[in-house]
């Protein structure tokens, strides 16, 4: 069969949608076009030939980015069960040429959005989703469940699992065409303006393909386009709309994709949020409800859960149920997900979460051939990703590397060098295991945008080393803060880039040697002094870093408590306290090297303890720390508590000075449980606060003590109700102030009465 004699065979269709897929490729056997064009980027053409390699695997996505900014990029995804990817193929094996036809990517990408990028409508314009108007129209709710009816379940009617002969299938795309026909003119373009240069450069490749071939080629796009193709325009009307657009020179290539990005929404893989069951539908020929719900059993037995071949059956017959109970040909992914709820999950929605998690939507990731184009930074990224066998995956992995091996400290040069380059590929996260510093933790997922960070950051360098270096070198150079330098020191020392680092210690000089702000200088302290120590662990040269450290020390010594006393409030003093802690580690780090610093900062945090013009807050940290120390005697400690908690001082500051010492994470509670002593002045002091201030502090008060651990919480709890010292429970027929020695049982029965009145209401 030729394609029509009115014209070229257009097959409108839904992007990523399994039974367009398969009617398209039996219009395809049917019609045997001498040519196919397919929606999509001309600049691709040249990539096509690759489709057909063993190496390529979908979902892959055309990438085109702009040549001179890589970061200005758009993707063309397709899976398996596009119905793009499936007319490609499908004119390979026929032997036929393939083309693309949409819009070039030098005009989208110079609009600054792809062609299926999300775009704002204008004010005064509604978007049109065709598929919700038809649905609706059909008296349907949900447009997702209109298409399965009417397009996905026809692939369980025919031999060819097409759903019908030749002609249903012809005909089922002529309906389609001309419901989309009905809906362009009841609402034109449908608030996608940019719609109407694309198909006028569509209809160009049309005519060039006509002068070529005749009528005896198909075209492949998405439905809503079939209108305004077959529609009679001139040739001038065409050119008008396509002058005067930019236009920048790209780049194109394919890349792995994953089908959990194609359930995104935005851009050319939205409207689908179930792939895994889609690509499903796609490949079952034959009983896709019984092949599907046995995938899911498996899934649940391999997490352990108790689920028989009786389970797959029930659950079967439940979804075939619902589905005759709803006037649906076939049961959907609703009434197999409600099946598996009640057969398989016990009413539970966990387990459920599981399955629309890893199979509904899926991990799949795509592969692509060696063959095909990349920037020489990837090509070296994918040759060490084999030498060290850290394979690119689409789902969460964590990743424990031990540094004292040579195969675990490449591949954490390799993942903090990708890092600096901002290729997220691993996050470092906390190890669940050891602490030292000779282990690290990373939790590893790829992402498709991945691959433009890459080619953006080929402009640093061929290879991962080379291209890490310059960018941290240009980094220190434009670095306007001493906070920005330090950090970056540390990454450097992280990711082994010993050549970059003359520039970058170079750079943190001149930044700390101007920099006046003690704020700032003790904010870089910290990074320096873990640079120092990475730098040992990972056996990197740097003394040069040390000098600076240890001359940033000096300089927080001595400015410190100036800053501290300058009438700071609430909000800065709280920042301070922060600096006062990370400084504190950090000396703790650089001890070992001069250990007079040490004597040093102390005598600093002394001054800060015993100054009453410093804040409370940073007051009560500093006797905190030196008290953690053995630096500060314990009647010393109870000595400053007291005066910071005098009736002469100020709620709001005494208040503070508990936060300090007493709040966070740094075992304050557990401090004042054993400490009979310090628990007494606080309670002493809270409960002589006035009433109007206790408003003003209880917010600060509620912050300190609501971070304790529950158990710290209720024994704290039961030492105040017990009495200073504990009396309470010491001494039988002692009650705390305002309590009777013992239970009064006239009095207690008087309210039993009223208490049963309560529980039988």
């Amino acid at each position: 069969m030729s394609p029509s004699p009115r014209g070229p065979l257009l097959l409108g269709v839904r992007h990523h949608g399994p039974g367009s897929a398969r009617a398209v490729r039996a219009a395809l056997d049917a019609a045997r076009p001498a040519a196919v064009l397919i929606e999509g980027p001309p600049e691709g053409d040249g990539l096509l030939a690759l489709a057909a390699d063993p190496g390529m695997r979908p979902p892959v996505a055309l990438l085109a980015h702009a040549a001179d900014d890589p970061g200005r990029a758009a993707f063309w995804p397709l899976a398996d069960f596009s119905p793009e990817w499936v007319a490609i193929r499908w004119a390979q094996q026929a032997g036929v040429p393939v083309r693309f036809m949409d819009l070039p990517a030098a005009h989208s990408l110079a609009a600054e959005a792809g062609p299926y990028a999300d775009e704002p409508a204008e004010p005064d314009a509604v978007r049109v989703d065709p598929l919700a108007v038809l649905a609706e129209t059909a008296g349907y709710d949900d447009p997702e469940r209109w298409w399965e009816d009417v397009v996905e379940h026809r692939g369980t009617g025919g031999a060819d699992g097409t759903g019908g002969g030749p002609e249903e299938v012809l005909g089922a795309f002529e309906a389609l065409g001309e419901a989309m026909g009905a809906l362009r003119e009841a609402y034109g373009d449908g608030g996608h303006h940019r719609d109407l240069v694309r198909e006028a450069y569509m209809r160009q490749r049309m005519r060039a393909a006509r002068r070529e071939f005749g009528d005896a080629y198909a075209v492949v796009c998405g439905a809503w386009h079939v209108p305004a193709l077959r529609a009679k325009t001139t040739v001038a009307a065409d050119k008008a709309l396509l002058s005067g657009l930019p236009k920048v020179k790209v780049e194109t290539t394919w890349v792995p994709w994953t089908h959990r990005r194609l359930a995104r929404a935005g851009g050319y893989g939205a409207g689908i949020t179930s792939p895994g069951w889609y690509a499903h539908l796609f490949e079952a020929r034959d009983r896709p409800v019984e092949r599907w719900l046995t995938k899911v059993a498996g899934l649940l037995r391999a997490e352990d859960r108790q689920v028989s071949s009786a389970h797959v059956i029930e659950a079967v017959r439940l979804a075939e149920t619902l589905a005759v109970m709803r006037g649906r040909p076939l049961p959907g992914l609703t009434e197999t997900l409600e099946a598996v709820r009640a057969v398989m999950c016990d009413g539970s929605d966990i387990p459920l979460a599981l399955i629309e998690d890893r199979l509904v939507v899926g991990d799949v990731l795509g592969e692509v051939p060696d063959a095909a184009p990349v920037v020489p930074l990837q090509r070296d990224l994918t040759r060490q990703q084999r030498s060290l066998r850290l394979k690119a995956e689409a789902q969460d992995r964590e990743l424990e590397l031990d540094l004292r091996k040579d195969t675990d400290a490449a591949k954490s040069l390799l993942l903090h060098r990708l890092r600096l380059l901002g290729i997220g590929w691993g996050t470092p996260t906390a190890s669940r295991g050891s602490t030292g510093t000779f282990r690290e933790t990373w939790r590893l997922r790829w992402e498709p945008e991945l691959s433009v960070r890459v080619a953006e950051a080929g402009i640093w360098g061929t290879t991962v080393l080379a291209a890490a270096t310059a960018k941290a070198e240009a980094d220190a150079a434009g670095a306007e803060e001493l906070g920005e330098v330090t950090a970056l020191a540390e990454r450097c020392l992280l990711a082994g880039l010993s050549e970059a680092l003359p520039a970058v210690l170079r750079a943190l000089a001149d930044r700390a040697a101007l920099d006046t702000d003690v704020a700032r200088l003790a904010k870089a302290l910290p990074a320096l002094a873990r640079s120092l120590r990475y730098g040992d662990v990972r056996g990197t040269d740097a003394t040069a870093l040390a000098v600076v450290a240890a001359g940033l020390a000096e300089r927080i010594c001595v400015a410190l408590p100036p800053a501290c006393a300058a009438g700071l409030d609430a909000d800065a003093a709280a920042e301070l306290r922060g600096h006062v802690d990370g400084v504190h580690g950090a000396v703790a780090l650089l001890a070992d090297a001069d250990e007079g610093l040490r004597e040093r900062w102390s005598a600093v945090l002394r001054t800060l303890a015993g100054r009453d013009t410093v804040p409370g807050v940073i007051r009560g940290r500093a006797a905190r720390l030196l008290l953690d120390d053995g630096r500060l005697p314990a009647e010393e400690t109870a000595r400053l508590m007291g005066l910071a908690l005098s009736p002469a001082a100020s709620p709001a500051d005494a208040a503070g000075w508990i936060e300090g010492f007493a709040g966070g994470s740094s075992g304050g509670g557990t401090l004042l449980v054993h400490d009979d002593r310090l628990l007494g002045l606080i309670d002493a002091w809270l409960v002589g606060v006035p009433e109007r201030a206790f408003t003003d502090v209880l917010p600060l008060l509620r912050r300190t003590f609501g971070a304790y651990e529950p158990g710290v919480k209720r024994s704290l709890g039961e030492l105040v109700r017990r009495g200073p010292g504990g009396a309470a429970a010491a001494v039988p027929g002692l009650a705390p102030e305002g309590f009777g020695p013992e239970l009064d049982p006239v009095r207690a029965d008087a309210v039993v009465g009223l208490v049963r009145m309560l529980l039988a209401g």
